[in-house]
């Protein structure tokens, strides 16, 4: 066995986000989102499921405190529900959506347990996309005051902040492949809503700084890492192209108030160009305080020019892999932040990392020891990347719960506490113990 010791203020966390757990989709005045629509829309969601109840933890927030104590995690993720706040998008705020935060936030400050809150993860008021979605201004202008609605009520209460949950699944996943919401398939749509929710974000972090709230804000983008196929110039661009839709696209404009050149040279010869406005960068630039980053994977690829817009293919190279088919892989976080460095030395969270290990009861035990040698691999790049003086200020694990995983519906499962969805009782895996361990003695202890 080896012991990697983490830094004594190295937080510990889980994440979930609210469309996937919160369930009671028609209770306390709650609008409609972009995913009650596209769950209801036939073949978009495996086996027609949706989140209506999901995990129930509207109702079960309680319980489930009480199981983030007992794993002994200082953080917790989550995310606020915009259409619980403004149920139509741009309206009237709901009050009893902002009371139901509070309660929420108060019990883990109870607990004490730090809220880590994502203003934005996906679930997109109905009404918005009716008008065309991020693509429209009017929604960049509504997410800002529904943003200055929950720093103002929540300054004080909340420290650390994030602006959007991946934006990559916002941009691309959702707009150009069509898998989750709203399903479109057109690049320059997914150009377009790329651009707006990056203005957005830069606008929120200046009424972030003007109303002077509490805490650092950040923005967490789900990153991959790929390695060439061969050592043709090809595969190498292919890779570089891969990374970069994920990586450099939002975050060049945000360190360095331009997008990457080469990927701006890719899509206007594919016939897509970037709507900026007079300003624009300038916002989009603002200093952040933090930096969440979610991994789960990295691929070798090669240049296949029928492989999509990017004509970037993976290989299968024969790794093990999770449930939901992603190789076990956790060399591609340490390369990749060395990579994030050349934005500078910032301040990082995990802020998602897990696998889908769809282990189930047996004997009232759920053994899932691939889960937990997958965690064993991550937190030991981890623990080498902050002995290499990278700025890792903590880690979240996803997730807290099974939960309704978008289009894969609930049969996908990534919790550290599997949730029975038939009676909604919570049962705490193998994976779990092994966690509060590694919690409770500041350390992991990996097998060789």
């Amino acid at each position: 066995m080896t012991i990697f010791q983490f830094p004594q203020d190295f937080r510990w966390g889980t994440a979930t986000a609210s469309y996937q757990i919160e369930g009671a989709a028609q209770e306390g005045g709650r609008g409609v989102s972009i995913w009650d629509t596209f769950a209801r829309t036939p073949g978009k969601v495996f086996n027609g499921d949706n989140g209506d109840v999901a995990c129930d933890s509207y109702h079960r927030y309680e319980e489930d405190i009480e199981l983030m104590k007992k794993l002994g995690i200082n953080t917790y993720r989550f995310s606020i529900a915009w259409p619980r706040i403004i149920p139509d998008g741009d309206g009237e705020i709901n009050r009893e959506g902002l009371d139901f935060y509070h309660r929420f936030v108060d019990k883990l400050l109870e607990a004490g347990i730090e809220p880590f809150c994502t203003l934005y993860h996906w679930d997109l008021p109905q009404t918005l996309e009716d008008i065309g979605g991020w693509g429209n201004r009017r929604t960049v202008d509504a997410f800002v005051k529904y943003a200055e609605v929950i720093f103002k009520e929540f300054s004080g209460k909340i420290n650390f902040w994030l602006t959007f949950n991946e934006p990559w699944c916002i941009a691309f996943l959702s707009n150009l492949l069509g898998i989750h919401a709203p399903g479109n398939k057109d690049l320059q749509t997914s150009i377009n809503v790329a651009h707006g929710l990056l203005v957005a974000h830069g606008k929120a972090v200046q009424s972030f700084r003007r109303l002077g709230t509490t805490g650092q804000i950040g923005i967490a983008p789900n990153v991959c890492w790929a390695e060439p196929y061969s050592k043709s110039p090809e595969d190498q661009a292919a890779c570089d192209r891969s990374i970069a839709l994920n990586t450099d696209w939002f975050l060049d404009p945000i360190y360095k108030g331009a997008y990457p050149q080469f990927m701006v040279d890719w899509f206007a010869e594919a016939g897509a160009t970037v709507p900026i406005q007079e300003g624009d960068m300038e916002i989009i630039s603002q200093p952040i305080d933090l930096l969440g980053i979610n991994y789960y994977t990295m691929g070798i690829n090669r240049f296949n020019p029928e492989a999509g817009v990017l004509q970037s293919e993976e290989v299968d190279m024969g790794l093990t892999k999770t449930d939901i088919g992603w190789p076990v892989e956790s060399r591609g976080l340490y390369e990749f932040m060395h990579y994030l460095q050349k934005y500078g030395n910032v301040d990082v969270y995990i802020t998602e990392n897990g696998a889908c290990i769809n282990d189930d009861l047996e004997n009232g035990k759920i053994n899932d020891d691939r889960r937990i040698a997958y965690y064993e691999q991550h937190l030991a790049q981890i623990h080498r990347i902050i002995n290499d003086g990278i700025n890792l200020k903590g880690y979240m694990a996803w997730s807290l719960m099974d939960n309704f995983e978008w289009a894969e519906g609930y049969r996908m499962r990534f919790g550290l506490v599997h949730v029975d969805y038939r009676s909604l009782v919570r049962t705490p895996k193998e994976s779990f113990y092994w966690y509060q361990n590694v919690i409770k003695n500041n350390w992991v202890e990996t097998r060789i």
